[in-house]
């Protein structure tokens, strides 16, 4: 029997994404290294790197993330969605240049979404760098990509959030699944940390060296924007829990993860996976992706608590911890 060609879904979440680093270093420390990678929005980001063998590069690049960092490549661009999207992707262009989908040493595909037909896209040859940045491209926050073909491509996760279904399109024998959306509905409303806080707290405290001073000048009129729109509207110091109002980023952050907790629960239903691994992340907020290492310790525990199953899953010949 020719051996088993595993397929692994990486699922749409935003900053709770770098957890798909920490799983995919967990499985291969276990001697599980999938033929077959099939990403959605930050899912697509990392399972190109991982398909490219620049997986340890993102590593390094995403963990020494602070939030002035998360702040200064948030390029903003009131047309289409808050954010442009060009600095984000300069780790792509500084580390794949130019990288196909053909040139990859495994089998890679990323889903977006047409945003004039609704239809499903599985981006699978061209340009990488092109087809992450459409699917990542999250509604209202990124703007849309625009193809050669004047088509205009968003976030993958309004379709497809965990693409188990182009896992098994791609030849996949057995197809784990990181789902990123669960227990995500309603965490923001029931007074979870949010990127607001955040970014608020922050930005009172005093810069650490002229450099950082001079940097965050020059982006004061951006950062009062966005701070703005990450805080909660209202005066929390006369207005009880009840009675404040849901700040804009608060309000489009819940009703995303609503959406993509129905339609993630409704796909995976008709398509289910023969794993899902489940990083438990609902502290982690929309845009927190200087919290990168809690999220790639979380993915690497997850897998190690599913050590059994997999064993189970995939025979005796994978590295069990005792």
């Amino acid at each position: 029997m020719p051996p088993l060609k595993i397929g692994i879904a990486l699922g749409s979440g935003s900053a709770r994404g770098w957890s798909h680093i920490g799983v995919l270093k967990q499985l291969k420390n276990m001697g599980i290294e999938p033929n077959v990678v099939a990403g959605t929005s930050i899912g697509a980001l990392v399972g190109a790197c991982y398909a490219a063998n620049q997986l340890q590069a993102l590593e390094d690049w995403v963990v020494g993330l602070g939030w002035r960092d998360v702040v200064s490549l948030l390029d903003v661009k009131f047309s289409g969605g808050l954010i442009e999207g060009r600095k984000v992707f300069q780790f792509f262009e500084d580390n794949m240049p130019d990288l196909t989908f053909e040139q990859l040493d495994k089998s890679f595909a990323a889903v977006a979404t047409d945003l004039e037909t609704g239809r499903e896209i599985w981006l699978q040859h061209g340009h990488l760098a092109e087809a992450i940045r459409s699917s990542i491209s999250l509604p209202g926050l990124f703007t849309p990509y625009r193809t050669s073909s004047g088509r205009y491509l968003v976030d993958g996760g309004l379709v497809n959030p965990v693409p188990v279904s182009l896992c098994r399109a791609m030849g996949a024998d057995v197809v784990i699944a990181v789902n990123l959306n669960t227990e995500i509905v309603g965490k923001h409303m029931r007074g979870a940390r949010r990127v607001g806080d955040e970014f608020t707290e922050q930005s009172t405290k005093p810069p650490e060296s002229e450099d950082q001073k001079q940097i965050r000048l020059a982006e004061s009129d951006f950062f009062k924007k966005v701070s703005q729109m990450f805080s909660d509207s209202g005066s929390k110091d006369t207005a009880s829990a009840a009675d404040t109002t849901p700040g804009m980023m608060e309000v489009v952050a819940t009703s995303l993860n609503i959406m993509q907790d129905r339609i993630t629960r409704s796909r995976m239903a008709g398509d289910p996976a023969d794993l899902v691994l489940s990083p438990r992340l609902v502290h982690i907020g929309l845009m927190e992706f200087y919290r990168a290492e809690e999220a790639i310790a979380e993915g690497e525990k997850t897998v190690r608590l599913a050590e059994r199953q997999l064993q189970n899953l995939l025979g005796e010949d994978i590295r069990v911890s005792q």
